[in-house]
């Protein structure tokens, strides 16, 4: 469950905790989740200093001070952890770089979840997708172009990243609740009223959630309190059989291009 809101937790904490940190090791226990060689990592890592952290959609970008990159992906049921040797996370960590004691243990990587790219691999790989769903540059006028040709469901359009960037399966359901609007409503149907709603909500729950320290499952480290605080807030995602609280409907789990989605079907509407 790493999306907009819980990267975007994530990039603060870098940010504040590494940025102008020196990487003084680097440990791969998984080839595939880093296919760096001994060679780039001496070269290109090893006693580099961080600059600045950015999270591009669904990714976090650790600008390095030689002018390279380190681009990080965390998947389903990746997540980061900061400690020192003795206060490593429960599970295994694919990758861990270290800063004189301390150390980011990032853990459930997958192939190739992690890269060392220059400027210019960085844009090809990132600028296929979309804007950020929080872009300033992003206004609603810009926003319903995104969706112009789709046809689909507004749930599927809206985890596209190729129409915006940072929203997956947990936010879209509760943009859409915040909106009034089923999951499975059909684009078409849509008036500039509904694209308004939308648009509205998606800026005040992801914002919401960001404040909340997202929806993550694990803790970034020893006493973190923040991290995951926003899944105690959720309106319909995982609710199925719970009351609503905006209309005491039931929410039911129902299927949405093959994938699962959580509405109430009382008070959320086709447009």
């Amino acid at each position: 469950m790493q999306e907009l809101p819980e990267l975007e937790n994530y990039r603060a904490l870098l940010a504040e905790q590494f940025a102008g940190a020196q990487i003084t090791g680097v440990e791969i226990s998984n080839v595939k989740a880093f296919q760096a060689s001994d060679e780039q990592v001496e070269r290109d890592i090893l006693g580099k200093v961080i600059w600045f952290v950015e999270r591009r959609g669904l990714h976090l970008l650790f600008h390095l001070d030689n002018g390279k990159r380190l681009l990080l992906h965390l998947g389903q049921g990746a997540y980061l952890y900061k400690g020192s040797e003795q206060e490593e996370p429960t599970r295994t960590a694919q990758v861990k770089l270290h800063f004189g004691p301390v150390t980011l243990f990032c853990v459930g990587l997958r192939a190739d979840a992690l890269q060392l790219l220059t400027v210019k691999d960085v844009e090809e790989k990132l600028g296929r997708f979309g804007p950020d769903a929080l872009d300033k540059r992003l206004t609603i006028d810009r926003f319903i172009t995104r969706f112009a040709k789709k046809r689909g469901s507004i749930k599927t359009s809206l985890m596209d990243q190729n129409a915006i960037s940072g929203i997956g399966a947990v936010y879209s359901d509760e943009i859409c609740y915040a909106a009034a609007l089923r999951p499975d409503a059909k684009i078409p149907m849509f008036e500039r009223d509904t694209w308004e709603r939308l648009y509205h909500s998606m800026h005040s729950v992801l914002k919401e959630a960001i404040s909340q320290g997202g929806a993550g499952e694990q803790p970034y480290a020893e006493g973190d309190s923040l991290t995951g605080g926003y899944s105690e807030h959720f309106s319909v995602y995982e609710r199925d059989g719970q009351s609503c609280a905006r209309c005491g409907g039931v929410i039911e789990k129902v299927e949405v291009s093959g994938k699962k989605a959580f509405v109430c079907s009382d008070c959320q509407k086709d447009q």
